[in-house]
């Protein structure tokens, strides 16, 4: 075993821990009150993204739930190393909230197009003075919206100001140095929360702390509860899931995928492709260290271990690929991925070495003779370039992804999507 492989899974075990996540919150907390301050949330606003007009419409509503002030920064769009397939994020990103919005009781219609550069140039001035002066929470979801309702007449062609430049410049140093790069995003006291999805951590923060107005119990939006008893299906559709053996917020989501399969009757098809970075796409590290905290909350919420991780970037997770093949021919395909996700993610194995790889097969009935042989095969390759190629075809790029029917989804908080897509066909 390596020095890193030996070492890694014990860093990562206390710097994603619940412990040390309370004890960051509880930390800023009495820093916050030694100094006098009131509660204070950064939110971060693209004024070109959807998810960003969503969280925009819900600001009024936030302010009157909770006692805080709310610091408005209009950013620029994630840089290029954190969006590698910009016009698939683009595109699927209004498909996306338009389903998120009607999920959620919200208004949003993607129209098939991004508005004109001349609207968003004079929405992002508007925005940048009601961040200035002090609106931007009161005014802020109506000129989003009329970014995206058609209602807007284009105006004539006009370049930012100075003012509107040097506010975005300085948003945007903010943002990434307080470690993050999307926009949708809030920070509050050491914390990031990313778009409707993540508020209800947010508002459970607020809560604990007090500041919550009175009158108010739950969360706006809170998290969607997984499918807890059986369904007769008629014929229930086959879930096509986008996997990589590299991804956190695959490995927490593979263990409810498989039991929705298993309560709806439905078929689960592992379409396992190649880790991101191993098909030469950097990932900055405020990504990074974001996906990771994140996904270790989210895991905390749902109760899937997670956390002591051994990265199975390049060797390891070529050889939990070429294994998957073997896996499923003798039926054992999910309790192959179970095993692998849960030995790297939450124990901690090798899976580059011998002795790692060997436990994470054997412990899931299969033979370790016979993997050592499928080890071999490189023919694993072929079908994980071919799931990519389907993946993009679908208009996403990032894992995981769902594929129900007409229903095409990417992220482990749209099971609730899949969910929905097979219960249409309930008796």
């Amino acid at each position: 075993m390596s020095l890193r492989s030996w070492l890694m899974p014990a860093i990562s075990q206390r710097l994603l821990s619940r412990e040390r996540l309370l004890k960051r919150r509880a930390s800023a907390e009495r820093r916050r009150v030694r100094q006098g301050a009131r509660h204070q949330l950064h939110y971060f606003h693209q004024v070109d993204d959807p998810y960003s007009a969503l969280v925009a419409s819900i600001l009024p509503r936030l302010a009157a739930r909770y006692d805080v002030d709310i610091a408005a920064h209009v950013v620029g769009p994630p840089p290029d190393e954190a969006a590698p397939e910009r016009q698939k994020l683009i595109d699927y990103s209004r498909k996306d909230a338009q389903l998120l919005a009607q999920h959620c009781g919200l208004e949003f219609n993607d129209d098939g197009k991004q508005p004109s550069v001349q609207a968003v140039q004079r929405a992002t001035g508007q925005l940048v003075d009601a961040a200035s002066d002090g609106t931007f929470v009161a005014r802020a979801g109506t000129l989003s919206a009329s970014l995206w309702d058609g209602s807007h007449a284009d105006p004539a062609a006009c370049g930012p100001t100075p003012a509107t430049l040097a506010h975005m410049a300085r948003a945007n140093a903010l943002r990434k140095r307080l470690g993050h790069y999307l926009g949708a995003t809030i920070y509050y006291g050491g914390e990031w929360y990313w778009g409707i999805d993540r508020l209800h951590h947010l508002e459970r923060r607020l809560q604990e702390l007090g500041a919550v107005r009175d009158g108010i119990d739950g969360p706006m939006f809170p998290a969607d509860p997984d499918l807890d008893h059986a369904v007769s299906l008629a014929s229930p559709d086959t879930i096509d899931f986008f996997v990589s053996l590299r991804s956190p917020y695959s490995a927490i989501v593979a263990p409810r995928v498989f039991r929705l399969a298993a309560l709806t009757g439905a078929q689960v098809r592992l379409r396992y492709v190649l880790p991101m970075v191993m098909r030469g796409l950097s990932v900055p590290p405020e990504k990074r260290s974001y996906i990771s905290q994140d996904a270790a909350r989210e895991a905390f919420m749902r109760g899937t271990a997670f956390g002591r991780v051994n990265d199975p970037v390049g060797r390891p997770a070529e050889r939990g690929l070429a294994l998957i093949q073997y896996a499923e021919r003798v039926g054992k395909g999910q309790d192959y991925l179970l095993s692998f996700m849960h030995g790297v993610w939450a124990e901690g194995i090798d899976a580059g070495s011998d002795r790692g790889l060997r436990k994470i097969v054997e412990r899931c009935g299969l033979s370790w003779e016979v993997a050592r042989l499928a080890l071999k095969d490189e023919g694993w390759r072929q079908v994980a370039e071919q799931n990519r190629q389907e993946m993009f075809s679908l208009g996403l790029w990032g894992v995981p992804s769902f594929r129900v029917g007409a229903t095409v989804v990417w992220g482990q908080d749209r099971l609730w999507a899949v969910q929905q897509a097979l219960l249409k066909g309930a008796k």
